[in-house]
């Protein structure tokens, strides 16, 4: 992981901003460390949407009963802090996912975060379309990792957006570097009926290094092409900060209306918050 970088940005502060992209790996204290860097940047954090699984803490398959502990550290976590939407995980090669799944959903989980290459899965695999569909039957988002680590994982996820029509995603970092695959969609969406209007995108980490770029203009098309209303704030906290992811969306050449849609407006709408 990179070092955390804060910095003061007082020009934003009086803008309320929802961070769907954090790793709490140990709960309330991971929690308050981030409050706290949040808070010495000015920041108005109206929610943010909590991962308890990154860095040293995994959710690897043939271990279900350490996801199901993860799981409900993150629930028992957001019962004391109503800002934060909890997300849960399961690993789709196991075969308690589905029944873990629906017992999350039950108390009240909302969100699925699946990771392709820290949980050392395929996205094109079967049963991971028979979790995003469950997922989608029982009303949950499902958070998925869109770095673009491995050659084909922005096709892999559009495939399987296509196969699970009723699921709605959220692909986390736009793709990374691979950003211009998902210029597509302006494409996709002029054929009947292809393509559902369930696709959403996270910008951590790819706008803090797009950003004052040579690849600049290219991402902001982009987001314009995915649709600016399907664009969230993600900071990837402890990774990046969400001053520093803040810097960096407020540096793209974008319409204040828009940014006030990518900061908060988008997720209100999207958590109902």
């Amino acid at each position: 992981m990179s070092s955390p970088r804060t910095g003061a940005i007082s020009d934003l502060s009086p803008t309320p901003v929802f961070d769907c992209h954090v790793h709490l790996p140990d709960g309330e204290t991971s929690l308050q460390a981030y409050r706290a860097d949040v808070a010495s940047s000015g920041i108005e954090l109206i929610g943010l949407c909590g991962l308890w699984f990154g860095g040293p803490h995994q959710a690897l398959a043939g271990e279900p009963a350490q996801l199901r502990t993860g799981n409900d550290g993150m629930i028992t976590l957001a019962a004391g802090h109503p800002d934060l939407v909890p997300a849960a995980t399961v690993h789709p090669y196991d075969a308690s996912a589905t029944d873990e799944l629906t017992r999350v959903a039950g108390r009240g989980i909302t969100v699925l975060k699946l990771h392709p290459h820290t949980q050392r899965f395929d996205a094109a695999d079967p049963r991971v379309l028979t979790l995003v569909r469950a997922a989608g039957e029982l009303g949950l988002t499902v958070l998925f990792d869109n770095a673009g680590i491995l050659p084909g994982d922005s096709e892999r996820l559009f495939n399987l957006a296509l196969q699970a029509p009723k699921t709605i995603f959220i692909f986390a970092h736009l793709g990374g570097l691979n950003f211009r695959f998902w210029n597509v969609l302006a494409l996709a969406r002029t054929a009947d009926d292809l393509l559902p209007d369930t696709l959403y995108f996270d910008l951590s980490a790819t706008v803090v290094l797009a950003a004052g770029s040579p690849i600049e203009a290219e991402f902001v098309w982009t987001l314009r092409n995915v649709g600016i209303d399907r664009v969230l704030l993600g900071s990837d906290h402890p990774q990046f900060t969400l001053a520093r992811t803040l810097e960096a969306l407020d540096r793209l050449d974008l319409t204040a209306e828009e940014k006030s849609r990518i900061r908060h407006g988008n997720a209100r709408r999207l958590f109902g918050r």
